[in-house]
């Protein structure tokens, strides 16, 4: 039988690190492991060995946290076919409705006249009978013709081929509704002897998002719900809040196609949107209503005028839908930071039958990361002002330490990060930019980066960025960790959790904080400093050595791999 190493993709070199952990990966494999977690650094290289492991067993599902990784593995490997979602496809039934060209995509997807939006089928009526209708460009799967005059839906055709080749790389929505949904349909496709997981420690939250619910105000308002009535407290009037919302996105899906305006010119996505928000509630009532021991009402919160923001469903144990979604015969999970007690504890799956390799040590040289424990004051959400202050003033002193350079800010709320910028001296709060998911003032993510790398002394403040984000070279130079990412104690989700799963609480800490560490630097020839100022994270860390990767050892000041042993 062949070894694992013969299979590294010909156009690259193994260097011999990659070497090692294929090598170590090989022996817990051939020993009879099925599931084998993999605790590799940054730079190890974690696609290639990924692409390895997928040559070596013929056929393979490789799995990805974000759309940017999922297009690193098919740039640098090409014979894994990218799965997609709907969002990142024109379609062209609305093209046609509109009269667009085929050969004009771009134009169409930037219009929103994607697959999201368009009907794969849709209830028409035919001589006063009510039939299904199905979309024309739509392929059967095993019937896609290579230079076909007709033209395919861009989506379909890329989920079919990604199917019927032997080596496919998919999101992890992607491929939750796969194995969820796409068992029987696709029974001949999906039973590939190898499933490789990238950025396995966010299963929990990708799993959370495919199956929780948020309800906002803008739900409520369109579907003339009077929130008073609920007592959102209780499960059974949750359920019955989802079955309401289900039951008006029904009737307003039904109003829109027999209007007269509809049958005249059809917005195909405004009917689409309501079927996508109909098929969520009607979802989550359904698996609410069957597990509700397993699921968290979150308290809900409220503006000022009492009316309802955002209410989060949530389910506490994920363990039924890691053995449901993760249905394969041999399955690798990879991540920089993962460990396999609280891995183990927080899947459900026996730690007998879980094999576990963790990289000695980190291919960037320590003083390339090197990590400053200032140790400035044990912050927590009860906090003096005094304590808050004397970081704050050692972030003025540190920013103008590095007055002309690039870095990064993380704490752990955006109520710190406004604190933090507002007690700064007027010099360095000039430097700041404030960076989330979502912006006050709609500025995303990504543009606020942008705008950062064109100021050569600016600084990103974020409760958002402890991972996710490259910031490269001389993006960031340094970064200051002023506040320990402790989950939020105040969510009712967060003390069920820690009551059920002893080690969840302080495992996601600990692999947001090690997240951090690494955000500003990317590649060998990268380097940054680190200073962390909340006394808060030096006491995690050595409470949780056995939970730290070996490859931390050296910046954390505990003893090397080899003294460890």
């Amino acid at each position: 039988m062949s070894s694992v190493l013969e299979h590294f993709p010909e156009e690259f070199q193994p260097r011999q690190i990659q070497k090692d952990i294929l090598h170590a990966m090989e022996q817990e494999l051939k020993s009879g492991y099925k599931i084998v977690v993999l605790s590799a650094p940054t730079g190890v290289g974690k696609s290639l060995i990924a692409a390895t492991l997928a040559r070596y067993y013929g056929r393979s599902f490789v799995i990805t946290a974000s759309k940017q990784l999922q297009d690193q593995y098919s740039k640098d490997l090409g014979f894994l076919n990218p799965v997609k979602g709907k969002s990142n496809f024109a379609c062209l039934k609305l093209m046609e409705h509109q009269e667009i060209s085929k050969t004009e995509t771009k134009k169409a997807v930037q219009r929103g006249l994607t697959c999201e939006k368009g009907l794969c089928e849709e209830t028409v009526k035919i001589k006063g009978k009510e039939i299904k209708e199905f979309c024309k460009f739509k392929p059967r799967i095993g019937e896609l013709e290579p230079n076909s005059k007709n033209p395919y839906c861009f989506y379909y055709e890329q989920k079919y081929r990604a199917l019927v080749s032997d080596h496919s790389i998919w999101n992890y929505a992607a491929y939750f509704q796969l194995m969820r949904f796409g068992r029987k349909v696709y029974a001949d496709y999906i039973n590939k002897p190898v499933a490789i997981f990238d950025e396995a420690h966010k299963i929990e939250d990708q799993i959370i998002q495919f199956i929780g619910i948020d309800v906002y105000n803008a739900h409520i308002t369109e579907c003339k719900i009077d929130i008073k009535s609920y007592s959102l407290d209780d499960v059974r009037m949750v359920v019955q809040l989802l079955n309401d919302l289900a039951v008006s996105y029904s009737e307003q899906i039904k109003e829109l196609q027999e209007s007269r305006t509809f049958q005249t010119n059809p917005d195909y996505m405004q009917l689409a949107r309501l079927e996508s928000r109909y098929e969520k509630m009607a979802n989550a009532k359904v698996e609410l209503e069957l597990n509700k021991n397993n699921f968290v009402i979150n308290n809900p919160y409220f503006d000022e005028r009492g009316n309802l923001r955002s209410l989060s469903v949530k389910p506490l144990d994920i363990s039924k839908y890691v053995r449901t979604f993760f249905d394969i015969d041999t399955q690798v999970f990879m991540s920089a930071t993962i460990d396999k007690a609280s891995f183990c504890e927080n899947t459900g799956l026996d730690p007998g039958d879980v094999a576990f390799v963790d990289t000695p040590k980190s291919p960037f040289h320590p003083d390339k990361r090197r990590i400053n424990f200032l140790n400035i004051r044990k912050l927590s959400y009860s906090s003096s002002w005094d304590d808050e202050r004397a970081v704050i003033s050692r972030i003025d002193e540190i920013l103008s330490q590095h007055q002309n350079e690039r870095g990064l800010i993380l704490t752990s709320s955006e109520k710190r990060c406004i604190d933090i910028r507002n007690n700064l001296s007027q010099k360095n709060k000039s430097r700041i930019r404030i960076c989330h998911s979502r912006n006050e003032n709609g500025t995303t993510q990504d543009e606020i980066i942008q705008q950062h790398a064109m100021d050569e002394s600016g600084v990103l403040l974020s409760s958002s960025l402890w991972e996710g984000v490259d910031l490269k070279d001389d993006l960031s130079r340094f970064q200051i960790i002023a506040k320990s990412p402790y989950p939020n104690l105040s969510e009712k989700r967060t003390k069920d959790k820690m009551q059920k799963f002893p080690l969840w609480y302080k495992s996601q800490t600990l692999v947001k904080l090690l997240q951090g560490f690494g955000r500003s630097i990317r590649s060998e020839n990268d380097w940054a400093v680190t200073y962390v100022l909340d006394e808060a994270a030096n006491d995690l860390l050595y409470q949780c050595k056995p939970m730290v990767p070996k490859a931390y050892y050296d910046v954390l000041g505990f003893p090397s791999y080899r003294e460890s042993v």
